[in-house]
């Protein structure tokens, strides 16, 4: 009964679902004068008045463009408690996110309606996509396995709270969406990371398991631990849950990940549905089971502008709409939202693979490249390039990272890879070879480089022992929740300090 009324419930949202992928722009209108008639009572619509605004061109040509740092004022107004600053009353949750670029926080508010309209709208169209491409599923009768972070309160506010935004959400989860995960709050919560991956191994042990939510990487570290804890030598996880069949995944590529998946679970009624869901809101979904574009979420409370990349610095930036995109292009992507986020750069840049339904790939982050030489090497050059370096050696990667090494009067510089392997390929020096080839196929301007090694030299690389970037990540105070190794980096900081550790 409850499977049945649960499909019922969810079948409701495939009309709005297949409205959005029609008409991409026509929720994207309503939402924004939804967006800047609800705020013209606070700080922020009175400072641009918002009273008078009458169309995107306007709102676009009076309120700039900005990042964290420069939009933080306002935040650090909300978090001391006060109301009406960016969106009408009082924001109570932050979500807290260190990025991956430094080790400064950001925190984000997230209002009752960002949860409402978004986050959760989001996560329950993602149920109803998945159901009505797999019909035959039974999700429903097992737990759906949640690997989130915690929080704390707001040191300049304690009426308030921050944390992960996987915790600000399993803090406020309807009912509903509840009974349907494990381990459960008390666990999902724990601070000490440790203490929750011996807690989640020791409950889920005879729990039937159908579905897990997270990021691949540090589930990874979760499954290897219950492979430990139980003894189990084959490398397949369907002997601790033998009726798992979806994995919901997101934060990180998963095409290095992939092939590893595979091998842990052998089934080909496995299903992988990719997600874009960061601290800044639920923008992106996998809506079609054979294509890793995602759908573009126009009506989830916010709206969306694109800038292209020669503009990305400018105060007053030529910004798109929905409906202004070309396929293959690669914009940076800005966001208003219904938790008072206003024309605020996220910082990714995404390329869009259509336009109808508007569907994107996360192309990488506009701080997260190496271009010491001007390669202008980016994220999604990297992944490509070490997934198919795998493929063509029988590696797998568990993680990675890279920065550049400079020049010098006595050599060339090139790239510095530090990789930990599951499984390390037969010839660290041919799988480099073949990264090297890789990356000049996907990246001209490293191919330019590379020519007869005229400003850069094969690239280095490190394999390092597994649990290496585990160590790392647990000594800077990252493990768990949304924290990510940082993948490209234009300086060596971090290659350093996991190099002094190994």
């Amino acid at each position: 009964m409850i499977d049945t009324g649960l499909r019922a419930w969810l079948g409701l949202r495939l009309p709005r679902i297949k409205r959005i992928q029609q008409t991409p722009m026509l929720p994207q209108e309503e939402w924004f004068h939804a967006l800047v008639k609800k705020a013209i009572p606070t700080d922020w619509g009175k400072h641009y008045h918002y009273a008078e605004l009458k169309d995107i061109a306007q709102f676009q040509s009076r309120v700039p463009v900005q990042d964290y740092e420069a939009f933080f004022p306002w935040i650090e107004s909300i978090l001391k408690g006060n109301k009406n600053v960016v969106w009408p009353g009082t924001v109570n949750w932050f979500a807290k996110s260190s990025g991956t670029t430094n080790d400064r926080s950001k925190f984000l508010p997230i209002t009752p309606e960002a949860l409402a309209d978004n986050h959760f709208r989001a996560g329950r169209d993602m149920l109803a996509i998945y159901y009505h491409h797999h019909p035959e599923s039974k999700l429903s009768l097992g737990k759906n396995l949640v690997i989130g972070g915690s929080h704390e309160v707001n040191r300049l506010n304690v009426h308030s709270q921050a944390g992960d935004l996987s915790a600000v959400l399993i803090e406020n989860m309807p009912a509903l969406y509840a009974y349907f995960q494990t381990p459960g709050k008390a666990i999902t919560l724990l601070g000490n990371w440790e203490q929750k991956l011996e807690a989640i191994t020791r409950i889920t042990r005879n729990q039937r398991i159908t579905g897990m939510t997270g990021v691949p990487t540090w589930l990874l570290v979760l499954i290897d631990r219950i492979f430990k804890e139980q003894g189990i030598t084959s490398g397949n996880l369907l002997e601790v849950w033998p009726d798992l069949e979806v994995f919901f995944h997101g934060a990180v590529r998963f095409d290095p990940y992939r092939e590893r998946f595979k091998k842990l679970i052998p089934s080909d009624r496995m299903s992988y549905l990719e997600t874009y869901n960061a601290s800044e809101g639920f923008f992106a979904l996998q809506d079609e089971p054979h294509s890793s574009d995602l759908l573009l979420l126009t009506d989830h409370g916010i709206f969306y502008e694109f800038i292209p990349l020669t503009q990305l610095t400018e105060a007053f930036p030529k910004a798109l709409t929905v409906g202004e995109v070309n396929v293959g292009e690669t914009y940076g992507l800005v966001i208003t939202t219904n938790a008072g986020l206003w024309r605020y750069q996220v910082g990714d840049t995404v390329t869009i693979a259509s336009t109808q339904p508007l569907r994107i790939r996360v192309a990488g982050r506009t701080q997260h490249f190496i271009n010491a030489f001007g390669e202008e090497l980016m994220i999604g050059n990297a992944e490509t390039a070490i997934t198919h370096a795998c493929l063509q050696t029988g590696a797998n990667v568990s993680d990675f990272t890279a920065g550049p090494i400079y020049s010098t009067s006595e050599i060339k510089g090139t790239h510095e890879w530090i990789i930990e392997f599951e499984t390390p390929p037969p010839a660290l020096e041919v799988f480099t070879q073949i990264l090297d080839a890789e990356l000049r196929k996907l990246n001209s301007d490293y191919d330019a480089k590379r020519y007869h090694d005229l400003a850069m030299r094969l690239p280095v690389i490190h394999g390092v022992p597994k649990g290496t970037f585990y160590q790392w990540m647990k000594s800077r105070n990252r493990l768990g929740g949304q924290h990510k190794v940082p993948r490209l980096s234009n300086h060596r900081q971090y290659l350093e300090d996991i190099l002094a550790t190994v």
